[in-house]
């Protein structure tokens, strides 16, 4: 998730472009850059880090031109340095690009464009957009972006400026966001609404496949493949700024919850073959994986409760035993790990103190480290012996959701690929996980689509003290997540515990009408779970369970009962833990908490 803005008309393009990305800052501040079209050149000013290191290298040089574009960077090829911010060039400086997504097969496409004779500054996968425009053009800039478009795999929201076309924009669209703005001898390009609601509210929105052509004076939209024309209605934003900047939604919280499906779907991609998991996107030599005897998960919060899950999952399919700690209790305990051992350190911003102290430590004792992070150059990156970056974007609320599901995926994966090394699994086992795997983004939207049961039931739950999660085996783990989400949102006490505990004390808490949140989506242990919500009920409680679709038995036994997509039972706790995270949400709402920003409580924390 990154932010482009664009601009075409008779005004200076520098200010505009820089006041479209303040205000998309949130979706990346990596770095930012600008090209504008200046006297038959292109003038490229970029930086390092937030914003404000733009402006201070602007140093009031600012072109006059009226043609440009800009970017705001949250990194996925590439560390966050100067040369790999966007915008990127050609060799000769003809084109500049900005780009928003994942080109999957990049690194192919810049082999043979390097033996062909281009010379490459950066490591990003955009920058092979650049060097193919130049490649393919012959006096049309549409009809180059079109074979450009025609070449590429993956995601993808990006726009080109030419030198020898100066008036000009062409944007395309695949799974990432574009927005057109519409003015008066003038028109706007932005990833975002809000980075051009300050000049006008009426909008194109651009769908997968679509091509927009922008001059001062017209845009018109094309199909990328045909280029035949698109007719498009006008959308008039009625949003206020604030609310524009969360896309519509009341909180960050919602909007994030609400962006699962794209997290997935860029995290799963180029991380799968047609065959299982693609080996070299963890990178860590197969002979490693193959000769490792334990897996040590190590995090804080939310991505302990994601190691927990990967517990499960890892010793399902791969047969290897696996400890789970919390990074604050790991670096104290002398932990039992060796040269055999993989330490899988899981963190969200990748600066969590005490996972980079038990990383370090790790380290020190001989294990190779894997780090699980959201943020390309992030101390644990750069400490771990090897990374799988989760490309969920920014999270800007406290709690976090899809940095969460993001992580479970890079779970799977792994499990996947120990599971090949070590042939623990037939090739049509892992071809069911690897369709399973594909499918998630699109069930997780079909989670989303209906929200009305779970926010009938924060109503009822907002009013109690007490809320009590139960679960088995890997519903468990799950859980743990949805108390979490409960308690640091809504400030409800809420608590998880295995379903099969409750004779060892939890029962006496259970009491007339208290919610009782049951997680039944592991087939195995069913019938298990089932008695447990028959005992809750015996005393009174109001169960809710989370269940896959078609399971007749616990409809029986709940007083409520939310429904997930059926899918493999180790991707399930993907489409569990949605309704929970509503569920959270809708009961923070209702309680008037502040939900983006839950008391004491911080994003990253980076002191012991």
């Amino acid at each position: 998730m990154c932010g482009i803005v664009g601009y075409v008309g008779e005004k200076p393009a520098v200010p505009i472009l820089m006041a479209g990305l303040q205000k998309l800052e949130y979706r990346g501040y990596d770095s930012a850059g600008i090209a504008v079209v200046d006297q038959e050149a292109i003038w490229v000013k970029k930086a390092m880090g937030k914003l404000a290191v733009l402006e201070d290298r602007l140093n009031g040089t600012r072109p006059d031109g009226v043609v440009g574009i800009g970017h705001t960077r949250w990194a996925t090829h590439g560390r966050p340095s100067d040369e790999n911010s966007h915008p990127h060039q050609d060799g000769r400086g003809d084109f500049a690009v900005v780009h928003n997504g994942i080109i999957e097969n990049y690194l192919t496409i810049k082999q043979r464009l390097a033996a062909a004779g281009h010379v490459f500054a950066s490591e990003t996968d955009t920058e092979i957009l650049a060097h193919l425009v130049e490649a393919y053009y012959d006096g049309n800039l549409e009809a180059a972006v079109q074979r450009v478009v025609s070449e590429i795999t993956g995601s993808y929201a990006a726009a080109f400026i030419c030198r020898h076309e100066p008036e000009k924009i062409v944007a395309v669209r695949k799974d990432s966001p574009l927005v057109i703005g519409l003015g008066q001898g003038e028109n706007f390009l932005a990833s975002d609404i809000p980075a051009i609601l300050n000049h006008t509210r009426k909008t194109y929105v651009l769908t997968d496949g679509e091509m927009a052509v922008l001059t001062r004076d017209a845009v018109t939209v094309k199909s990328a493949a045909t280029g035949a024309p698109v007719s498009k209605e006008i959308f008039e934003v009625k949003w206020d700024a604030v609310a524009a900047e969360k896309a519509g939604f009341d909180h960050f919280m919602l909007k994030e919850i609400f962006e699962q499906p794209k997290a997935l779907r860029d995290t799963i991609t180029g991380r799968l073959t047609p065959t299982g998991a693609d080996l070299a996107a963890l990178g860590l030599e197969p002979a490693l994986l193959a000769q490792i005897n334990q897996v040590a998960i190590v995090a804080c919060g939310t991505a302990y409760h994601a190691g927990l899950v990967g517990k499960y999952i890892i010793e399902a399919l791969a047969r290897v035993p696996v400890v789970v700690d919390i990074a604050s209790e790991f670096r104290y305990r002398n932990p039992m790990v060796n040269e055999q051992t993989l330490v899988v350190v899981v963190s969200q911003s990748g600066e969590t103190a005490d996972t980079l102290a038990a990383l370090r430590e790790a380290k020190r004792k001989g294990a190779k480290v894997l780090a699980v992070t959201n943020v390309v150059g992030s101390s644990v990156a750069r400490e771990a012996d090897a990374v799988f970056y989760t490309w969920a974007g920014p999270e800007i609320a406290v709690a976090s959701t899809k940095a969460y599901t993001s992580q479970l995926v890079a779970m799977q994966i792994l499990a996947l690929s120990l599971a090949q090394v070590r042939q623990t699994l037939t090739p049509d086992a892992i071809g069911e996980i690897v369709a399973g795997l594909k499918r998630l983004p699109a069930q997780v939207a079909a989670v989303l689509a209906g929200t009305g049961t779970v926010k009938a039931i924060s109503n009822r739950i907002k009013d109690w003290d007490n809320v009590f999660f139960i679960g088995r085996g890997v519903d468990y783990a799950v859980a743990m997540e949805g108390a979490l989400k409960l308690k640091e949102i809504s400030y409800i006490h809420a608590e998880a515990y295995a379903a099969g505990e409750l004779k060892h004390g939890t029962l006496a808490l259970i009491t007339e009408h208290i919610p009782v949140i049951t997680l039944a989506t592991q087939e195995q242990v069913l019938e298990k779970t089932v008695s447990n919500v028959q005992e809750v009920r015996a005393r009174g409680a109001y169960v809710i369970a989370v269940a896959l679709a078609g399971n007749e038995t616990v409809n029986e036994y709940a007083d409520v009962v939310l429904t997930v997509p059926q899918t493999h039972p180790v991707l399930a706790p993907v489409l569990a833990v949605v309704p929970l995270q509503l569920l959270a949400y809708y009961s923070a709402v209702a309680r008037d908490c502040d939900v983006d920003k839950p008391r004491n409580l911080a994003k990253s924390v980076t002191v012991e």
